[in-house]
This record gives C-alpha cells, sequence and structure tokens, in this order.
C-alpha cells in the first residue's frame, strides 16, 4: 500500500535496482561470463558496455518497476536528488566496459561547448578497474611537449597512438578523466565507469574502422593541460574515498555483516548508487520489499530514503557513487 500511495503522489522514497542494459560496441567481448551471465549470438555485434543507470535503462523493483530511469527522474527527481540538488535530471551514467579491441583515439567536450552546440551537458569521467591483467594500460592525454600541429599531422597520418601518455593499471586503481583529456582504452582491463549524464564521444582515430571521425570538433574539444591521471585512495575508519571531485564521488564501502543508512550515508547527502563490484547484498527496510543486489547489479538510494540496512549476503564489495555538481 506504501508504495502504491507513493507512486500517485510521485513520490518516491524506497531503494529499487535497475536493469542493466548491453551495448553493442565493435571492440567489445562476444562471451561476458563470469561478469554477467550474457553470450552473444553469432551474428550479433559483441557487447562492449554494459550500462548500470543510462536513460534507457529499466527500472527492476519498486513502484515503478519496467519504467525507463529518465521517466523516473521525470516524475520524481527531486524526491530522488534531494532539495539541495541544482536540476532534476539524471545526473550520472555508470557503466562497465569490456574492451577485448582497442577503442577509438577520443576526447569528450566540457560543458561550455557541450552548450555551444545545444547539448545540455559535457562528459568528465572516471575509470575504476575492476580487474585487470598484468600488462593492462590506458592512455589519458598527450606525452610532454606535444603540439596541436603534430596532433593534426598525426591523424593523418595514422601514427597518432605514439604520441599518447599511457598509464599502468591495476585492480582497485582509480583513473580521472576530465572533459578535454585526449584518451584511450586497450584491452586488459574490466572498467567501471562514472560519468556525467553524457554519451558525447568526438573520434580523433579509429584504427581504420569504418565509423565516423569527429577530426574537428575533436581538436576543439581538446586540452594539453589538464588533471586527468591515477587518483590515490583516501582511507578513512569505514570507507575508501576512491575519488571526490566535481560531479561524482566513488567510494568503496566496508559491509561488515550490515550497515544502516546512517552509517552508509557520508557525504554529500543526496542520492546515491550502490554498485555490487563483487559477492552480493540485500537491501531491507520498513515500507518496502527488500532489494536483492547481486554480483554486479545497481541499487538507486532516493534522497528521501533513510530506514533501510544493506546486507553482506557473502563476499560484498559495495561501490558508494554519488553525484555532485560544480559550484557556481
Amino acid at each position: 500500500m506504501k508504495e502504491l500511495n507513493e507512486l500517485l503522489m510521485g513520490t518516491l522514497s524506497s531503494p529499487f535496482r535497475i536493469e542493466p542494459r548491453f551495448v553493442g560496441r565493435v571492440w567489445g567481448f562476444r562471451d561476458l561470463r563470469p561478469w554477467y551471465d550474457h553470450v552473444v549470438p553469432e551474428g550479433q555485434e559483441p557487447v562492449g558496455e554494459v550500462w548500470l543507470t543510462g536513460d534507457m535503462n529499466l527500472v527492476a523493483t519498486g513502484s515503478y518497476a519496467g519504467q525507463r530511469l529518465d521517466a523516473v527522474f521525470a516524475q520524481a527527481g527531486r524526491e530522488l536528488l534531494g532539495a539541495a540538488a541544482p536540476e532534476t535530471a539524471s545526473p550520472l551514467l555508470v557503466k562497465m566496459l569490456f574492451a577485448a579491441d582497442k577503442l577509438s583515439v577520443q576526447v569528450h567536450p566540457d560543458d561550455r561547448m557541450a552548450h555551444k552546440y545545444g547539448e545540455p551537458r559535457g562528459k568528465t569521467e572516471c575509470w575504476y578497474a575492476l580487474d585487470a591483467r598484468p600488462d593492462a594500460r590506458l592512455a589519458v592525454g598527450f606525452k610532454a611537449g606535444v603540439t596541436l600541429e603534430q596532433v593534426k599531422a598525426e591523424i593523418a597520418a595514422g601514427t597518432l597512438e605514439q604520441s599518447l601518455h599511457a598509464e599502468e593499471i591495476k585492480a582497485g586503481e582509480m583513473i580521472f578523466v576530465d572533459a578535454g583529456t585526449v584518451h584511450a582504452i586497450w584491452p586488459g582491463a574490466i572498467i567501471l565507469e562514472t560519468q556525467q549524464n553524457c554519451d558525447l564521444t568526438y573520434r580523433m582515430f579509429d584504427y581504420g574502422r569504418p565509423r565516423e571521425l569527429h577530426v574537428e570538433k575533436s581538436l576543439e574539444a581538446v586540452k594539453f593541460n589538464t588533471r586527468a591521471g591515477k587518483v590515490p585512495p583516501v582511507e578513512l575508519a569505514d570507507r575508501t574515498v576512491l575519488i571526490d571531485v566535481e560531479y561524482f564521488r566513488v567510494e568503496r564501502v566496508r559491509v561488515a555483516g550490515a550497515i544502516a543508512a546512517a552509517a552508509l550515508g557520508g557525504q554529500p547527502a543526496g542520492l546515491s548508487y550502490l554498485f555490487a563490484a563483487a559477492g552480493a547484498g540485500r537491501i531491507e527496510g520498513e515500507g518496502f520489499e527488500a532489494v536483492d543486489l547481486p554480483a554486479r547489479s545497481i541499487a538507486a538510494i532516493p534522497a528521501t530514503a533513510s530506514n533501510f540496512v544493506v546486507r553482506d549476503m557473502g563476499g560484498l564489495e559495495l561501490i558508494r557513487l554519488v553525484p555532485s555538481w560544480p559550484r557556481a
């Protein structure tokens, strides 16, 4: 009855799980096991991204089950995000990336450039390595001394990769990629990506694959000095802060048996997402049916949710993701 009343009143105060959305990419995997029980049939494009909080993802549990996530934000954005949020649209797109081949060398616009072309926001992101081979590397930014003219010449010659700054990546490490940073993801790591809710990508170079390039806009978007790179973790008594910047905060939370809402909350207050990086959990509380959180699933915790606990149902590794906004 409480959930029916919430739906009729346009309010939302119970945690809910979100269905993953499997997105085809030419550089992806055909078999996502053991991460997901998902094998791509012959003749279909491999899966490179599993979207966890995209606008088209469907709600799996609770009053809004079966509805798209963007529709839920349209109806109950204030309840989800809290009174202090400056907007009510869905702020974060969280994905898992499965790269069996190299992604394009690319760059994302910042908010200012996105607004120039009629888009609501740019794309600053971060990568958390859930697993990585010993030889896993990613590219973030250019090597010192690389110039714009050199970039243009190397795009034309197909040699742009040699000017990229490569970073080794190990499981448990976080890399920040602010808008304007040229970057590339290479095979070897399974990545949890947290980003502004935007999928604007300008491809500079794509290894000869027959996909559209956006050279002119990529050159407009690129910045040669950015803050991109590895982020050292900050150890607190009850959690590890993996990154805390404008747009998002990502934490690895320790769950010893169970953790109550008040202890889980941390700062800032408002919407949060809980992702089971491994193991399984369950969210229980008064007034709503328990929400199971199997491995690699995600649940939304509305700002108005307060009386619940998260239980470790076996080997739970819990990642908490929180949206934030730059100060005006």
